[in-house]
């Protein structure tokens, strides 16, 4: 088994309603359904601390392959096998792909915007909130790309759009949840919507997952790009 707490190296465990608790870290009390089987506590805030080292590495890529460049961000060590860290280097990759396939974007500003928003999204919501934060991240990428706000009309119907198609696939799995698994199908829909709403096409590989031991709850050959299922 892997080792999944951030400090003190022990299988997560999730509870059904709130409780207050303190980060080991930074000492900050805030209320969670996420700790440790020893009752550890690590706040989203310190668990995606260097975050923003992401800005530098897209500001610096060229690729127009949005699943290549999340591969480098998930290989970085601020990226763990879960975590809200994921909510942010979805949209980051796919807006830095969209860029160097000819998107109409100041790839700096909207990479600093998918910061910000991508931090609100906290770890747990795919099972908490019912809306995984790939999928999430993946509509506020449509979102920033077309400038959406609430009195949008088209964009606004467009971001809504790309959630809903990136969590439909994300769901049809079922879970447990992988964040691997769910930032891959996220992107890989948001390919195919981008080409056909917005007439850009970025770049597409084959995925087969080479992290399958690090997940303890790891679905195995129901996962689309396990070694095994890919091979049949």
């Amino acid at each position: 088994m892997q080792e999944e707490c951030l400090i003190y190296k022990e299988p997560l465990e999730y509870l059904e309603q709130e409780e207050l608790m303190e980060c080991v870290i930074c000492h900050k009390k805030e209320y969670s359904q996420t700790k440790c089987i020893k009752g550890h506590y690590v706040c989203n805030e310190c668990h995606i601390k260097g975050i923003d080292s992401i800005i530098g590495i897209c500001l610096n890529e060229t690729s127009k392959n949005p699943i290549e460049i999340m591969e480098k961000l998930m290989s970085l060590d601020i990226c763990h096998m879960h975590g809200p860290e994921h909510h942010i280097m979805v949209g980051s990759a796919l807006l830095t792909a969209y860029k160097n396939a000819g998107g109409d974007i100041d790839l700096e500003s909207v990479l600093l915007e998918m910061q910000s928003r991508g931090k609100k999204v906290p770890g747990g919501t795919c099972g908490f909130w019912g809306a995984c934060g790939a999928g999430i991240s993946s509509g506020m990428f449509i979102s920033i790309i077309t400038k959406s706000t609430p009195l949008s009309q088209k964009e606004w119907g467009l971001s809504n759009q790309m959630t809903s198609q990136a969590l439909q696939k994300i769901g049809e799995i079922d879970g447990p949840r992988c964040c691997k698994r769910d930032s891959y199908l996220a992107i890989l829909t948001a390919i195919q919507f981008v080409k056909e709403n917005l007439g850009v096409e970025m770049g597409y590989s084959d995925i087969i997952c080479q992290r399958s031991t690090m997940n303890n709850q790891c679905i195995k050959e129901r996962c689309p790009f396990n070694k095994r299922s890919n091979n049949q």
